[in-house]
């Protein structure tokens, strides 16, 4: 059996699944056959040859116990995470550190009790890092070279070995000459002589420094990866929560408290990205003014995660104050554009926000780097001409303009954000025709919300990168 094993050597390339398969078959194959010859071998302990032999095939086993355990993380891999927001900061998941030979050498010793002489293999003096010129340490002086919380337990395995002549396994760490700390693995058993005493102590030593460090390293990357996946889940949950409680409620149509006859039939979904992982900063909203006008909007924050879902609440709320104070959809998107410059973290967004006037049917309307709401009549559906706005957070004095449009008994505008689109550019046109192409059906409906279900399943097939929201408005008088 090999005595080192390279873990930087050329040939120590990742395997397939199928071969690492294989390999954990042969090493439980090879450990079988290992144990049964070991079982076969009888050593009374006078026999220094045998002792050899014995101590080499259970530090084989130790050795295959260790390769089928590396095996198998290896065949496994880490512990499963879900597609989930990005870590804060940008900190990506910790990678073990690769170290050398996680299989070393072997050395031996022999403590004679009746003359206080020692003998140590030359291996062994490697492994402890001291000059093979010098003697060996006795049994007194061997707990030296171990660290201050270890002497208790290597005084305690070696007790247990000649007071009662039982063998012994166990770890402890010693300091080297240079200051290093290794960790040794012993394997020790009594040498009786004719009267049943013990007579010496046998032992091998293995340096299995890299191997336990390599398992804390592996144990520590999975500590970590589950922290993140437990970090990512709450977030996830806060970012919903928050959204839910900043949106109107989508299951249902949506109500203006304090209208009486409605002008317009209002309805609204959110549609989850297609893993269902990622919350951003969409928000749709539709709020009854004072002065009898309705604001309709639909926005996008760019990013992911709880910090974006608040910023989205709060672009939101200033939205809703300032619209309720009466400031125009062209200047309220300019003012949300400063306000979003002079945040602590600059981002980005796109937002259209509209003004309906019931008496004249007019919708008055500006747009920051969004798509166009769509506007279905008798069947057809049509892009509006979209005003010059540019994406709130570019640049901070952004103008945006205005357009009027005039609506018709029946007409219905649909506002929507991105997430629907592939995000490419052929993509946002085929996704509107995909959309404009639903009229005949929109027509047959009877209200709003049975056009934002038909919206929902033509949607819900695509495979989106981002959540999406739409909202539908429905002249009704």
């Amino acid at each position: 059996m090999p005595s080192h094993l390279s873990a930087d050597h050329p040939a120590a390339q990742p395997p397939g699944r199928g071969s690492v398969d294989a390999l954990i078959s042969q090493t439980r194959r090879l450990k079988g056959e290992v144990d049964a010859v070991r079982r076969d071998t009888h050593a009374d302990g006078s026999d220094p040859q045998e002792r050899w032999q014995r101590a080499l095939y259970d530090l084989a086993l130790h050795q295959l116990n260790d390769i089928h355990a590396h095996l198998a993380q290896l065949r496994d891999g880490p512990p499963p995470v879900p597609a989930a927001p990005e870590p804060a900061g940008g900190r990506s998941v910790p990678t073990p550190p690769r170290h050398g030979s996680l299989l070393s050498r072997v050395g031996s010793a022999e403590w004679n009790l009746l003359t206080d002489e020692a003998s140590w293999s030359g291996e062994l003096y490697q492994i402890l890092g001291r000059d093979p010129a010098t003697a060996p340490l006795t049994l007194d002086e061997l707990p030296s070279l171990v660290l201050d919380e270890d002497r208790v337990r290597l005084t305690a395995m070696v007790t247990h070995c000649l007071v009662d002549a039982q063998p012994i396994d166990g770890e402890f760490r010693v300091v080297r000459p240079d200051g290093e700390v290794r960790t040794v693995h012993m394997m020790g058993e009594p040498v009786l002589d004719a009267d049943g005493g013990t007579a010496s102590m046998w032992a091998v030593l293995r340096d299995v420094s890299e191997l336990r460090r390599s398992q804390k390293a592996v144990s520590e990357s999975r500590d970590s990866l589950q922290r993140d996946r437990h970090r990512a889940q709450t977030e996830h949950r806060l970012a919903v929560e928050l959204q839910e409680a900043v949106l109107p409620p989508w299951r249902g149509a949506l109500r203006l408290p304090h209208r009486g006859p409605q002008a317009l039939d209002l309805a609204a979904h959110c549609l989850p990205s297609s893993d269902g992982a990622l919350v951003g900063g969409d928000w749709y909203d539709a709020l009854e003014l004072p002065d009898g006008q309705t604001l309709l909007s639909v926005g996008d924050l760019t990013g992911h995660g709880v910090s974006v879902t608040s910023g989205m609440a709060m672009l939101l709320g200033a939205l809703r104050g300032m619209a309720m104070a009466g400031t125009a959809p062209g200047q309220l998107l300019s003012l949300l554009n400063q306000l979003l410059d002079a945040t602590v973290q600059p981002a980005l967004g796109s937002a259209v926000c509209c003004r309906y006037r019931p008496e004249t049917r007019t919708l008055t309307w500006a747009q920051a780097g969004h798509p166009a709401p769509l506007l279905f009549r008798d069947g057809t559906g049509r892009r509006l001409r979209a005003p010059q706005g540019v994406l709130l957070g570019a640049t901070p004095a952004a103008a945006f303009e205005e357009v009027h449009e005039t609506l018709e008994v029946g007409d219905l505008i649909l506002l929507h954000t991105d997430g629907l689109e592939s995000g490419h550019a052929a993509g946002v046109t085929e996704s509107a025709n995909r959309l404009l192409d639903l009229a005949p059906r929109l027509r047959e409906a009877r209200t709003a919300q049975d056009c934002v279900r038909l919206v929902v399943e033509e949607c819900a097939a695509s495979e989106r990168q981002d959540d999406a929201c739409v909202l539908v408005a429905r002249v009704t008088a």
